[in-house]
């Protein structure tokens, strides 16, 4: 499905289809325009995120095959700001000749932690022991293979900030998880430092990049700040970060940004929990802190152009995620913000506030973590109403 044919006289421009059109397509437009490359977009909605930015919005069905094709039709390669697309039609698409980049063989590591955490333990690497079930009679035996109680559960598919799982300690606190009659991961409760974060891209030519293993802490399930690079990470564990990720998208060939999320373990050890094949919320400090932000190799690598840099331009970087509150109008603190703090990066998703929903993040870099943390931490918790001075 080759892309359509350019005005008589003028150069192909890049066609790059995005499927979805949440913040991480949105921040795709930047480097996009910097690059010449034309983005179009499929959208659940036309006030979306991205749509209210991207002039080539076609309103549709993100998971119907006949807007997926619509979409290919235009398009030199598709792409997504999510993982959520039915992976029968995009081998329908490739079948067709569409090129989907991450593929859709690819693509299942992200969306099904039970293909994941199989795929990644039988390719030798290391996640927490596991087993998967389908009925909590199956519990008590899975319980005693994963280490004993507590455990915890996940389902295989649609969980992510916090939902979908569950910490139990017993087969009656289980019960309800079962109700849904879903595959249902049952996992040794780590004991684990802290959460840490390695985003590397690769393109379909083999080339890969390594950004610098970040700190993600987290409130209730939900990424509430990231500090680039990793305070007081040994080299040796930053390192073996770096190359686990890079084995990772390796393993499953994934083309684009991926993200693997860690556990570092107490002993120093460290243990995959999560995938995203896409521009992901631990890397969103690279747009201010990175020689080439995440948003920009992601879309070198669809296209298979050189990647770029992933170096920090400073000793550090913090971000902090906005968190809807109770307050609706988050323009009315960019004032305060700014003046209080020019050298703090606002970004603002265009998306409604409602509470606990990501809306936008602050980017500090500088080197003093300390005080960057402070900083970023005051820009959002000022835009959400948290503090008012």
């Amino acid at each position: 499905m080759p892309a359509p044919a350019s005005s008589e006289g003028q150069a192909h421009r890049p066609v790059v289809g995005v499927v979805g059109a949440g913040q991480l397509a949105r921040m795709m437009v930047p480097p996009a325009v910097e690059l010449d490359i034309d983005l179009r977009l499929l959208a659940a909605r036309a006030d979306d995120a991205a749509a209210q930015v991207i002039p080539a919005t076609m309103v549709g069905d993100e998971r119907g095959l006949d807007d997926l094709q619509r979409l290919a039709s235009q398009v030199d390669v598709l792409t997504f700001d999510h993982e959520h697309v039915p992976a029968a039609h995009l081998h329908t698409l490739e079948s067709a000749g569409a090129v989907v980049r991450p593929g859709p063989h690819a693509l299942p590591f992200a969306t099904d932690k039970a293909v994941m955490r199989r795929g990644l333990r039988d390719a030798g690497l290391p996640v927490p022991r596991f087993e998967v079930i389908e009925a909590v009679d199956e519990l008590s035996a899975a319980v005693d293979a994963v280490g004993g109680w507590p455990v915890v559960l996940k389902t295989a598919r649609g969980g992510y900030d916090g939902r979908g799982v569950w910490v139990v300690e017993t087969i009656a606190d289980a019960e309800p998880v079962f109700s849904a009659r879903v595959p249902v991961i049952v996992e040794e409760r780590v004991d684990f430092v802290r959460e840490l974060a390695a985003v590397v891209a690769r393109s379909p030519s083999g080339q890969a990049v390594a950004y610098p293993v970040v700190e993600s802490v987290q409130s209730d399930g939900i990424c509430v700040q990231v500090v680039a690079p990793a305070p007081g990470l040994a080299e040796t564990t930053s390192t073996a970060a770096q190359a686990l990720a890079l084995q990772v998208a390796s393993t499953v060939d994934v083309t684009g940004i991926l993200a693997v999320e860690l556990f570092e373990c107490a002993d120093g050890s460290l243990l995959v929990n999560e995938l995203a094949m896409r521009p992901h919320n631990t890397g969103h400090w690279t747009i201010e802190g990175a020689a080439t932000s995440q948003f920009e190799n992601h879309l070198r690598a669809v296209l298979d152009l050189p990647l770029g840099s992933p170096a920090p331009v400073a000793t550090a970087a913090v971000m902090v995620n906005v968190l809807g509150g109770d307050l609706p109008d988050v323009h009315r603190a960019l004032r305060h913000v700014m003046a209080r703090d020019p050298a703090a990066h606002v970004h603002l998703y265009g998306k409604a506030v409602r509470p606990g929903r990501k809306i936008g993040h602050v980017t500090v870099v500088g080197d003093d973590v300390d005080d960057l943390r402070r900083r970023a931490q005051h820009a959002a918790d000022y835009i959400t109403g948290v503090i008012d001075e």
